[in-house]
């Protein structure tokens, strides 16, 4: 497929993801595109993005249209264009389907392909997207993502850069890590991710549930190892610390606060 003369959604990902080198190479017309025919990830994305919009449209009870509609968008004072190919729609929305593999989740989709999505956002002049996946073949989710404007702005200003590297055919350099862009503030489902690391009240609060959580659960297994050494014919088994007693009721916890031996009656 040819890649070169435009910077697609695909390729906003590679740009946000830091990788620059390879696609400058590809850009520049240095090397060819990796050949994807025999890449099993990639076309089984392919063959089941039909089943994938179908299983969308039961799901959300909704049809959809303009399947496979395409975007462009010139800026010729910087000599850009932007391409994207969208999925489908839906009323105010666009759709993207992915498939990927059963041992990531939902969190790790929208961080990879959070610039893919508000690049389609932006040339479809939409407000929303549905990012819709099955996960290996067992589970499928999907959710709706905002549009944010500054994000976009931020992953403009990066893709200007690259750009800025393909038109004037010189080699970017230091380049190779991911480039840091916030997305927490970034509705999900009309719902954001807060960071509470300064909320001394939530920190003090997660502090104690750590510390006592093990404890909590070393607790629960000595009750129930202790319920499972009553023999069937005993009504009561104690010790100097310790009192079980059985109870016609459902299982019920005596703490003696007073006397130093302490009450478990059980069925």
């Amino acid at each position: 497929m040819e890649r070169k003369g435009f910077i697609g959604g695909s390729d906003a990902v590679t740009i946000m993801s830091g990788q620059w080198y390879d696609l400058w190479e590809v850009k520049t017309g240095r090397k060819k595109p990796d050949d994807l025919s025999d890449n099993l990830a990639v076309q089984l994305g392919i063959h089941t993005e039909s089943f994938n919009l179908q299983w969308f449209e039961k799901e959300k009870n909704c049809v959809l249209e303009h399947h496979q509609f395409e975007y462009k968008e010139q800026y010729p004072d910087i000599n850009l264009t932007l391409k994207g190919t969208v999925d489908a729609h839906w009323g105010a929305a666009i759709v993207e389907a992915k498939h990927t593999n059963a041992f990531t989740n939902m969190d790790k989709m929208l961080a990879y392909y959070m610039p893919q999505l508000q690049f389609y956002m932006f040339l479809a002049k939409q407000n929303g997207c549905y990012l819709s996946v099955i996960f290996g073949n067992s589970k499928y989710e999907s959710c709706h993502v905002s549009y944010d404007k500054a994000y976009w702005h931020r992953m403009f200003d990066c893709i200007k850069e690259f750009n800025g590297y393909v038109q004037r055919d010189e080699e970017p350099i230091g380049f190779g890590e991911p480039i840091a862009t916030e997305i927490n503030h970034i509705p999900v489902d009309q719902m954001v991710v807060r960071d509470a690391s300064t909320d001394n009240m939530f920190v003090d609060r997660a502090a104690t549930y750590i510390k006592y959580y093990q404890q909590s659960i070393q607790f629960e297994n000595a009750k129930k190892d202790l319920k499972k050494m009553i023999d069937d014919d005993e009504r009561e088994v104690y010790c100097d610390q310790l009192q079980l007693k059985r109870s016609k009721k459902a299982i019920e916890v005596n703490m003696m606060q007073i006397k130093l031996i302490k009450g478990i009656e059980y069925d």
